[in-house]
């Protein structure tokens, strides 16, 4: 967690990295860093030389990419499975929030994952959210295999947004069920895109999960 706020807090623009706490049903709790960096192989092992400090890593699969390969750094399924979520926004990653994330195990969540931002994401933009002025955004995720794990999972992922440093803003991209498209705009932005889809979509022939509205 260090190595990775180290790394981030200087991070260029070019250079993205995420912080994964994992825990795979029957296995050991593990940590996983991310990382993608447009530019020149040795400035990308500088910029990420705090984790070469670290003990030896179980697999260390940076190299040089092609562009059509980024979608497999995470190793991700790309197959349709259960899933329950939740997104939020972190103001900032000190002290007090990297022990309350690391503090306890993260079980009955598969993943808890710190996506750095700043960059492009800071800055004015005309886009429908505008800037996102926080440094962090934060994503809680577990499979729901049965209703009592369901519940379980629901209550992890409250109880650590609730004694993390959230911001209440939410990236479209990162609702939740039960929430809407006015958790992610402002009522001017929805007023906006409600105007934009009545003009060019009528009869309501692009859909989304999260409708902005007539």
């Amino acid at each position: 967690m260090n190595a990775y706020r180290q790394i981030t807090a200087t991070a260029p623009d070019e250079l993205t990295v995420w912080l994964d706490l994992l825990h795979f049903p029957g296995s050991d709790p593990m940590v996983a860093v991310d990382a993608t960096y447009l530019g020149e192989a040795e400035q990308a092992r500088d910029l990420l030389a705090p984790l070469d400090r670290l003990p030896r890593p179980l697999s260390d699969g940076r190299r040089v990419m092609a562009v059509s390969e980024l979608g497999t750094i995470t190793a991700e399924p790309t197959d349709p499975g259960p899933g329950l979520s939740r997104g939020e926004l972190l103001t900032y990653l000190d002290d007090v929030a990297a022990k309350t994330l690391l503090a306890d195990p993260i079980a009955p969540l598969l993943s808890v994952q710190i996506r750095h931002l700043g960059g492009a994401f800071a800055r004015p933009s005309d886009s429908p959210h505008g800037p996102l002025a926080e440094p962090y955004a934060l994503y809680l995720f577990g499979v729901p295999t049965d209703p009592a794990t369901a519940r379980a999972i629901a209550d992890k992922q409250r109880a650590l947004a609730g004694a993390l440093p959230v911001s209440g803003g939410k990236p479209f991209s990162f609702l939740n069920p039960g929430e809407t498209a006015a958790d992610a705009f402002t009522s001017t932005t929805l007023s906006r895109l409600r105007a934009v889809k009545r003009h060019r979509d009528p009869h309501n022939t692009f859909r989304s999960n999260f409708p902005v509205g007539g």
